[in-house]
């Protein structure tokens, strides 16, 4: 059964072309600092948004129906959505997904019977794969919407609820390793607390990284090669969650000797919700060395939460992109659009054309990136403001060589230091003319 009938494989047709089922600017074989655009991003599918989500709100039920739905077996309602997310991933030419456990198919009664549904759905993954060329970039676990999570997962003060969680993620692991899933990713979807009268924040903070490491060892243990990563994200569920932004992931994972098995996956939105930029959250992390994958999306500006829309700031995105090839790029991920179309958006055709726009839209900002870096006098500008430390007394500065008293005798000797304009108009005027 096709369930996207009407539409053709997506095509590069070039920036002239009106054609709103092509690429404008996302030729997958266009070739920029020395890697080709499908290399550089290594886009994916999220599963959840694209074949799961159905419209829903806190204040209405969903506005969708999918043709893949209703079926009354777990598995074999599976199996269909399963076809139809291969069929729209062939057809867009989109050469990954990313998924969550019970995305792929119902929660069963008990361990051993979701152990079993999920078995079923990789034997089915396995052949669509290698039907298709559609690889997996990486899987994770549901550890937030049942019930039993209310109060966290690896970070619940009930033993049980760590326990079963552990059992959860154990079989989300095995899932990924059996498709040859090149990365895992962490997500503390209700790791975090509401309250602290009730909350012994250090305990929890060991409990999670006694969980991350006994993940970690099992996957190794397996003989999982890929990247682990964790996605920060300072609220929503949780008040305040333990993966609050990248600088705070970054000094948990070091201190708990996680930081040489874990990277960072950045979302936009989170990044937004944590008061900085997405270009900030990616630079910390490039910074150190964790630079591992992005969930591309966005928020709205007029509303504080987790809209999850889909990109289409290209300004946005071409920052992010300068950051991306300074760094030399991501460390075992890609571009997951961790997004999803309105909840008035009812056709599927609406899928396409999202994706379609967000693969555009990251195509666009590579190539204006490369651009900047290449023909422009951004980097040239950017070195000059740091020239006085190249060479003399500031180089000494750089390589640990000047105490406090040396520097206080400079600064005598010297008088008032020149006043400098950061020219930041300047800068964006120059980024500005490359889109």
């Amino acid at each position: 059964m096709m369930y996207f009938p009407n539409i053709d494989h997506i095509s590069f047709e070039g920036p002239e072309s009106d054609n709103p089922l092509a690429f404008r600017f996302y030729d997958r074989n266009h070739s920029v600092a020395g890697k080709t655009l499908a290399e550089h991003f290594k886009f994916a599918c999220a599963y959840w948004h694209t074949l799961c989500n159905a419209g829903g709100d806190p204040f209405g039920a969903g506005t969708r129906t999918f043709p893949w739905s209703g079926h009354q077996d777990a598995v074999s309602g599976g199996k269909a959505k399963m076809d139809a997310a291969f069929e729209f991933m062939s057809k867009l030419g989109i050469d990954y997904f990313c998924f969550h456990d019970y995305d792929l198919v119902d929660e069963g009664g008990s361990l051993s019977e979701s152990e079993e549904r999920l078995m079923a759905m990789t034997d089915h993954a396995t052949a669509l794969m290698e039907g298709s060329g559609v690889k997996v970039l990486w899987g994770t676990a549901n550890l937030f919407s049942h019930p039993r999570y209310m109060n966290g997962a690896a970070t619940n003060p009930d033993f049980q609820v760590v326990a079963r969680a552990a059992g959860q993620v154990k079989l989300a692991l095995d899932a990924t390793m059996r498709l040859d899933g090149e990365n895992y990713v962490f997500w503390g979807g209700r790791e975090g607390y509401m309250s602290l009268l009730n909350t012994d924040m250090k305990r929890e903070l060991d409990h999670l990284a006694l969980f991350l490491h006994a993940a970690k060892d099992y996957a190794r243990a397996q003989g999982f090669k890929g990247t682990f990563f964790i996605e920060p994200k300072p609220c929503e569920p949780s008040k305040h969650q333990y993966d609050y932004d990248a600088a705070t992931v970054i000094g948990f994972l070091q201190e708990n000797g996680l930081d040489k098995d874990l990277k960072l996956n950045i979302e936009v939105n989170h990044a937004t919700l944590s008061g900085h930029t997405f270009q900030h959250e990616l630079q910390v992390a490039a910074n150190a060395g964790m630079l591992g994958s992005i969930d591309a999306n966005r928020g709205d500006n007029q509303n504080g939460w987790d809209t999850d829309q889909f990109p289409n700031n290209l300004y946005e995105i071409t920052e992010a992109m300068l950051v991306l090839l300074r760094s030399g790029g991501l460390m075992g991920g890609g571009v997951n659009f961790d997004a999803k179309v309105r909840r008035n958006s009812t056709d599927l055709d609406d899928l396409f054309h999202a994706h379609i726009g967000g693969m555009d839209l990251f195509a666009r900002g590579l190539i204006a990136a490369d651009k900047l870096l290449q023909d422009s006098a951004l980097e040239t500008m950017r070195g000059a403001r740091y020239e006085s430390f190249d060479s003399g007394n500031g180089a000494s500065f750089e390589q640990g060589t000047l105490s406090l008293e040396a520097l206080f005798d400079l600064a005598s000797s010297a008088g008032e230091p020149e006043r400098r304009s950061g020219q930041q108009e300047l800068y964006e005027n120059i980024v500005n003319r490359s889109l």
